[in-house]
């Protein structure tokens, strides 16, 4: 089998409302693609993640395409050594994000052609993973009560975890929103709270005290992501987790994070990182230290990555709280019953994208 050809497509839509968190806000939601096609009629579907910067990956990707073409789509760990020249392309950045899309779809033509999901391909720990709907934004209109009922409404399609947002209030506002959550949702539901870098470490530190009388499971990305030293500051401060890793690269950078301390749960995201080759190395760096993990985004290529290895805590999930199109973007979806989710038993990802519903929102 060989490697044809390489493409990427990006598709862009309208929220119905404006989203902000910590630092940032977010009119639109899409999905960028990257399809690697074979001579055996074979193609692999790979995500790669920044909204903005679309043109980008795709000239990058068009750049890395010739030293792919013709070769054998089974030989991952190769490819990606040839992409991964940190003086020039990878290291950090949106190429090593490009490079993690084309291998993401180099796996699931792996699975595609052995005729096995990719979680069993990799390594088929478990079936069923623990999952947490993440949402709870800063929101026009959304008061206390809105809150409150956002969280309580991903209770109703079976979740048994939910996370919100804080840092884009004045923190003792926002005390009062974790207190609230709390109260919304009882005592015995999991509440991780996600500060997305807006704070200094001394503030994260304040924060960390006056949320732990909540049992808040988790305090996410309290600092910025090279603030190693920070992180590892409010993680010896609080009984509260620290959880980090969503903005991490490479085995390198999560080596330095371990060696740290600067987070007791990891969150790589296989999107960022630069995909599943090098997703699974940081797995076993991890388990090597004891240290669990619970993947950023992308709940259907992490549903397979969490259920692959023993140290998968929980999954991401998100739904059209924050993504309108939550359910359509592909031809199969994944649901949250009592609390888990299970890997779709389908080679590959098991992921098609549904044009008929995406077409309309093509930008690239």
């Amino acid at each position: 089998m060989q490697i044809t050809d390489i493409k990427f497509e990006a598709y862009r839509w309208p929220r119905t409302k404006p989203i902000t968190n910590g630092l940032y806000t977010y009119t639109h939601a899409g999905l960028n693609a990257i399809i690697v096609e074979t001579d055996e009629n074979l193609q692999g579907l790979g995500l790669t993640t920044d909204m903005v910067s679309a043109n980008i990956i795709s000239a990058i990707v068009e750049g890395l395409k010739p030293a792919l073409i013709g070769k054998d789509p089974f030989d991952n760990e190769r490819h990606w050594h040839e992409m991964w020249r940190p003086k020039l392309v990878g290291r950090r950045g949106l190429t090593t994000r490009a490079i993690g899309g084309i291998d993401i779809a180099l796996w699931d033509i792996k699975g595609k052609a052995l005729g096995i999901p990719l979680y069993k391909l990799l390594g088929g720990f478990t079936n069923k993973v623990e999952a947490y709907v993440a949402g709870g934004y800063y929101e026009k209109g959304k008061g206390l009560k809105e809150l409150a009922d956002e969280m309580k409404s991903h209770l109703d399609i079976g979740a048994r975890a939910v996370k919100m947002k804080i840092g884009g209030v004045p923190i003792n506002e926002d005390v009062e929103r974790v207190k609230v959550v709390r109260e919304a949702i009882g005592k015995d539901i999991k509440l991780m709270v996600d500060a997305n870098n807006a704070y200094r470490h001394y503030q994260a530190m304040e924060v960390a005290r006056k949320i732990e009388e909540y049992d808040v499971f988790w305090l996410e990305e309290p600092v910025e992501p090279d603030d190693y030293e920070g992180s590892a500051i409010i993680a010896r401060s609080t009984s509260t987790p620290i959880a980090a890793g969503e903005n991490e690269y490479t085995r390198y950078g999560f080596r330095d994070m371990i060696n740290a301390r600067s987070a007791d749960i990891l969150q790589p995201d296989a999107l960022v990182l630069g995909g599943i080759t090098e997703f699974m190395k940081i797995s076993a760096l991890a388990q090597a230290n004891d240290l669990d993990i619970s993947p950023h985004g992308a709940q259907e290529v992490h549903i397979h990555l969490v259920s692959a290895i023993p140290n998968g805590l929980i999954l991401e999930f998100y739904n059209d709280t924050v993504d309108p199109m939550w359910g359509k973007s592909y031809t199969e979806t994944i649901d949250i019953k009592d609390g888990y989710v299970s890997p779709p038993d389908l080679p590959g990802l098991g992921l098609e994208l549904n044009k008929k519903e995406l077409e309309k929102y093509r930008v690239l």
